[in-house]
């Protein structure tokens, strides 16, 4: 017999290419200071538009961690990345960055710690800009980590509340504690969001093999829309282009 599996609709893969100091990195759970360098962030993110990927997470840790900016290299990958959509991350906190942000050319624009600092000015972003922007949801256990990871950032579902009520159209989720470790996705933290909220999630975190990506897959009915992978693709665990089967298959 026929799987309903194959009716699921595709889970959307989002290869990310973090920017620090000018070139493409991963951290280990977002510490600054983990980075390992790999190299040309245009680079990267044209190798994945190559494998097929049809949106690229791109993130600018130094914003992120305020202490800089890399905002004219990721406006360079913005426009090589013909066809492909772009999620733009990191330091995205006042009128001026978010609008610099859009006018970059990205699709859609990833709010982290200013939607828990500064709540009015992230509603007001959420209304006059609707599904061009997401809010980073960084979690560990229940609590939500702000400003690059190292500071608390509130409950989680009290904050989702208060973001649910403002309207936000989708979340990106991070399992602070596995990201950039290859110990696969927190798959029960997801299951809870998806019962909390309607609205379409983006996992994050952990992503270590091709099962991670069936699994993730399998939430897609309950509302887990896509998944960011990172270390596992950098690392040769397998191809953008496997991934991309198993997540359409």
């Amino acid at each position: 017999m026929p799987s309903d599996f194959a009716a699921t609709p595709e889970l959307i893969l989002l290869p990310a290419v973090d920017v620090a100091d000018g070139k493409a990195v991963r951290l280990t759970q977002g510490e600054a200071g983990s980075e390992t360098d790999y190299g040309d962030p245009i680079e990267a993110a044209l190798d994945w538009a190559h494998q097929g990927a049809q949106w690229v997470h791109l993130v600018d840790l130094d914003a992120a961690f305020g202490r800089g900016s890399n905002a004219a290299i990721l406006r360079k990958v913005i426009r090589q990345l013909k066809g492909v959509q772009v999620e733009l991350s990191g330091g995205i906190r006042d009128d001026a960055s978010l609008e610099a942000a859009l006018e970059s050319g990205a699709a859609r624009i990833n709010l982290g710690t200013a939607a828990l600092e500064n709540p009015e000015w992230a509603a007001d972003v959420i209304r006059r800009y609707g599904d061009a922007i997401a809010v980073g949801l960084d979690v560990r256990g229940t609590t939500l980590a702000a400003r690059g990871w190292t500071r608390e950032g509130g409950d989680l579902w009290t904050v989702l509340a208060r973001l649910e009520d403002a309207g936000c159209s989708r979340y990106v989720v991070t399992d602070v504690t596995k990201d950039g470790t290859l110990r696969g996705p927190n798959l029960d933290l997801l299951r809870q969001l998806t019962e909390r909220t309607p609205k379409p999630i983006v996992a994050s975190g952990g992503v270590s093999s091709l099962d991670d990506i069936a699994a993730l897959r399998e939430l897609v009915p309950l509302g887990v829309e896509g998944a960011i992978i990172g270390k596992a693709l950098y690392a040769g665990e397998f191809t953008l282009a496997e991934a991309l089967d198993v997540a359409r298959n």
